[in-house]
């Protein structure tokens, strides 16, 4: 017991994260979608590609013209202490369609990895709810927060 108790602590021993050069966020306002993930439960499912480049600086909010009958606009860049959070909503006749993250947090190892693990199911959830009352992903409480309050503001300037 105390020997199967030692190699699960030894397993899950993480060293502190380590800055990286690269200070790229997981997509960038030309609509790439961030890096995805399965739900905890769920079995693994593949990544989608992520964007490789930085914003020189991040993208005003604004409302996008309707293209085929959707409506995109962008919520408040929200500031955490890990990192910038900023989603964009794709509406069609006054239903979200789509929730795209531009801005995650990505500059540490950590922050990618909590990123790339709540960004589907925060997805998930915003179009399921239809609004931004979504729970909080265990573990990516900031995370959650923050993209709670951008995908908010993208909706209040959607039917505004």
């Amino acid at each position: 017991m105390a020997t199967a108790l030692g190699l699960v602590l030894l397993l899950s021993f993480k060293t502190p994260d380590a800055p990286t050069d690269s200070n790229l966020p997981l997509a960038v306002a030309n609509g790439t979608p961030a890096p995805s993930a399965t739900r905890p439960s769920g079995p693994p499912a593949s990544l989608r590609p992520g964007a490789t480049g930085r914003a020189s600086s991040p993208p005003a909010p604004s409302a996008q013209p309707p293209t085929s009958g959707n409506q995109q606009v962008d919520g408040d860049v929200i500031p955490t202490q890990f990192g910038d959070i900023q989603v964009r909503v794709v509406e069609s006749a006054g239903k979200i369609v789509d929730v795209k993250a531009l801005q995650l947090p990505s500059d540490r190892r950590r922050s990618r990895e909590i990123s790339q693990y709540s960004e589907p199911i925060l997805h998930d959830e915003a179009l399921q709810a239809q609004s931004a009352q979504i729970d909080t992903v265990s573990g990516a409480t900031y995370t959650s927060g923050a993209y709670r309050e951008s995908l908010q503001s993208a909706i209040d300037r959607a039917s505004g």
